[in-house]
């Protein structure tokens, strides 16, 4: 799992901001929901961009597409520390812009396994012992065709993909983890069918397991699909008649569609932005129910402006966080001076003030 994640000087976020999932509150109930974080805000306090900071690492080590300029004001500082198993890994790095790399360390149980300052062009692999990779060869990685003046590959990066290294190694359970994070804006393709997705929907298993999933979000119906003449599939839904699903679903089914095709079941961490944008309360309860049951392995960062799931009926003070204008995130037990207990209404305290000091 992901323990913690800071990052500073990061577009609107100058200041040192965390996110910690092993501070946790002593509640006994909604103990399934501790893998699941809600972020409350006022528009533009920085919600999205504080999730593209946490996806940061899969650019970094995936080579995947990053979200733009870091900051102009100097250097963007990230820390992931993470735990697998017995294993405490500690990432940390700094960039000035996507491709402009400063400095990279990696620690495991408190032990450092590398060092690179590459600004200053000091590199220390003294621990790399560590993890069983001292004949790993280093010079190779310092030689002109990795360390160019355009792009700086991260070391971290290049030992995964050059080491043998084993299936249990804390290393490749780390690769794995970030490969598998993701992050989603509910509804920015409403209106658009999947391709994949509707292949895939020709195993009558996934398109029985989908109907499941709309039913289970009360949305009451039969689909179908079928086969065009051009051999395209399209998905119905199955009236009286055959009724297409794109152009005649509500936006609520549609995003519902969206959010259920973009969350695969081996995911590690899925940060949604603005995650109730399009449901009833009810159903956004429903959603939240059916993550913690379908996926109970899987991180779930979720931002939203519906203060109708700041309860204790499914969530809990220490899973719920404000995020201000100032650049800070507090949880709800640590926004208040009372003890708040399951019987409190966290929204009426929420609407009424309580807690405005912090957004």
């Amino acid at each position: 799992m992901l323990k913690k994640f800071t990052v500073s000087n990061y577009k609107n976020f100058k200041d040192e901001i965390s996110l910690d999932f092993s501070k946790i509150g002593e509640y006994s109930f909604n103990a399934d929901c501790l893998s699941i974080r809600l972020i409350y805000g006022r528009n533009a306090t920085g919600k999205i961009n504080f999730g593209r900071g946490l996806l940061d690492i899969k650019s970094l080590l995936c080579g995947m597409q990053s979200s733009g300029l870091i900051n102009e004001d100097g250097a963007a500082k990230f820390k992931y520390e993470f735990k697998f198993g017995n294993d405490e890994v500690v990432y940390k790095y700094s960039r000035f812009s996507n491709t402009e790399l400063c400095d990279e360390e990696l620690y495991i149980n408190g032990e450092a396994i590398f060092k690179c300052d590459f600004k200053n062009s000091k590199f220390d692999f003294q621990g790399l012992s560590i993890i069983s990779a001292e004949t790993v060869n280093t010079n190779r990685y310092l030689n002109k065709d990795e360390m160019d003046n355009e792009y700086v590959l991260p070391f971290l990066r290049w030992l995964i993909n050059n080491t043998a290294f084993s299936d249990d190694s804390v290393l490749i359970q780390l690769s794995k983890y970030v490969r598998k994070m993701g992050m989603i804006t509910v509804g920015n393709d409403l209106l658009y069918s999947n391709r994949n997705f509707l292949e895939n929907l020709k195993n009558p298993v996934y398109l029985h397991n989908f109907e499941d999933f709309l039913n289970v979000m009360g949305i009451e119906c039969k689909l179908v699909l079928q086969e065009l003449p051009d051999g395209q599939a399209e998905l119905y839904f199955s009236q009286n008649k055959l009724v297409p699903f794109y152009s005649t679903a509500s936006s609520g089914t549609l995003a519902l569609t969206s959010l259920y095709q973009k969350i695969v079941s081996n995911c590690s961490l899925i940060y949604i932005d603005d995650f109730a944008a399009f449901y009833h309360y009810e159903m956004a309860e429903k959603l939240i129910c059916y993550f913690k049951d379908k996926y109970p392995e899987c991180q779930f960062i979720m931002t939203s402006h519906n203060t109708n799931l700041m309860t204790n009926k499914i969530m809990r003070p220490d899973c719920l966080f404000i995020l201000s204008s100032k650049g800070t995130l507090t949880a709800l037990c640590d926004a208040t001076e009372r003890e708040l207990r399951e019987g409190h209404n966290l929204e009426k305290m929420y609407i009424r003030g309580e807690f405005e000091k912090y957004e």
